[in-house]
């Protein structure tokens, strides 16, 4: 009998698992508590946005006057605001537009991030050039004055928001794919793509792209809780949604004259935000820690 036949594994013995490089990101990414946490927070918030119209007790677009101001108690959890609307129902609405706006901004500026910083990376020359000044051109000016000017230019309204948060982190995200593009094209595996024949589209999606696919995952988490910051911040200066969209940083502007009055109009939008930013940020953190080489012992 040869050595391969008593070395041969029995044929009732099971199938080890396949292991890969994103099964393995998310074995270490659920061994990490903070992460986890974030995750339950952010799906949590979530769910509350999606399932907003089963959960909430009112309209939130309600008015009740003689109702106006009341504290949180069991007819209204979070108590009403200065027109008598439910807050518990706004607050949850909001979650719909914040998320909205958080994730639909960071998926455009990646687009065209992504875009612009492969095209600059790969080629060089003067499309490097050109490309790179318009990054420093958007990144002279302080990103929410720079978000102001372009929403007061198209007019306030939540899309129009959505457009200017989208368009001032466009540098951001091309910035890093740019100089992730510079270091993998000159790795041996892209060398030796040339010297057979590869066409550059082909290095680009099958070589370039998939391994730029780290930071972008990171800084776009990290990226989302930004986003509904800016939002919030363009929604205060009413810059953002416009009346009756429950927006949590329009309804932290509406209540503002109220803090001492009926603090509860302020505590509850503003710990929302607090919330979904501490998930994202708590997120970020962990897949950075996973995906980054670098953070790895």
């Amino acid at each position: 009998m040869s050595q391969a036949t008593l070395n041969a594994a029995p044929p009732n013995a099971p199938a080890e698992k396949v292991s890969g490089p994103w099964r393995d990101a998310w074995k270490a990414f659920r061994k990490n508590k903070t992460a986890m946490m974030g995750l339950c927070i952010i799906v949590f918030f979530i769910l509350i946005a999606l399932l907003a119209p089963l959960i909430a007790p009112y309209d939130y677009k309600e008015q009740e006057l003689v109702n106006r101001l009341q504290a949180p108690s069991a007819d209204h959890w979070f108590g009403t605001d200065d027109l008598g609307r439910d807050l518990f129902t706004r607050v949850l609405y909001g979650a719909r537009i914040s998320l909205w706006v958080g994730f639909f901004s960071v998926i455009g500026s990646i687009i065209v991030g992504t875009i612009l910083g492969v095209l600059a990376g790969f080629y060089g020359k003067w499309i490097d050039m050109i490309i790179s000044r318009l990054f420093d051109i958007l990144l002279a000016f302080p990103g929410i004055l720079l978000a102001i000017a372009i929403v007061a230019i198209l007019g306030p309204s939540l899309q129009n928001a959505l457009y200017a948060i989208a368009i001032v982190n466009i540098p951001t995200y091309g910035r890093l794919v740019r100089a992730k593009v510079l270091s993998l094209k000159e790795e041996e595996y892209i060398t030796a793509a040339r010297a057979i024949g590869m066409k550059n589209s082909r290095i680009l999606l099958k070589h370039i792209l998939p391994n730029s696919l780290t930071p972008i995952i990171v800084q776009g988490t990290l990226g989302i809780a930004t986003a509904i910051i800016e939002a919030a911040a363009l929604g205060f200066l009413g810059l953002g949604a416009q009346p009756p969209d429950p927006e949590w940083g329009k309804m932290l502007s509406d209540s503002r004259q109220f803090i001492q009055k009926a603090p509860w109009t302020v505590i509850f939008p503003g710990g929302a935000i607090m919330l979904t930013v501490l998930g994202f940020n708590l997120m970020g953190d962990g897949l950075r820690d996973v995906l980054d080489p670098r953070m790895k012992s």
